[in-house]
């Protein structure tokens, strides 16, 4: 084997390693947000009686989850309920703006 075909061997096994591990990282610093995402626009879960992405029926649905940003979730700003009440995104599913 000539040696400008080892050194595009090494260095096409070191930029696919490297893919990997960008990859990992990526998805390592993203969390599952409850009731921050719009009608349809979740990426999966949306309680009882639905499949997965894109199966939400209410805005800011507290069942549904959308990926985010590690160590943002609890800080998107959400608009208030009609009672007033604040809306914050949860690390887990929420009880509230759940399907009638």
């Amino acid at each position: 084997m000539s040696k400008m075909i080892k050194t595009v061997a090494v260095a096409s096994a070191f930029a696919a390693a490297l893919t990997g591990y960008t990859t990992t990282a990526e998805a390592q610093a993203k969390e599952k947000c409850y009731g921050v995402s719009m009608a349809g626009k979740n990426d999966c879960k949306a309680g009882a009686g639905t499949t997965c992405a894109g199966s939400s029926t209410v805005d800011y649905q507290g069942n549904a989850w959308t990926l985010v940003d590690s160590g943002t979730c609890m800080s998107i700003e959400l608009p208030s309920m009609a009672d007033g009440t604040m809306r914050k995104g949860a690390l887990e599913p929420l009880d509230r703006d759940l399907p009638a």
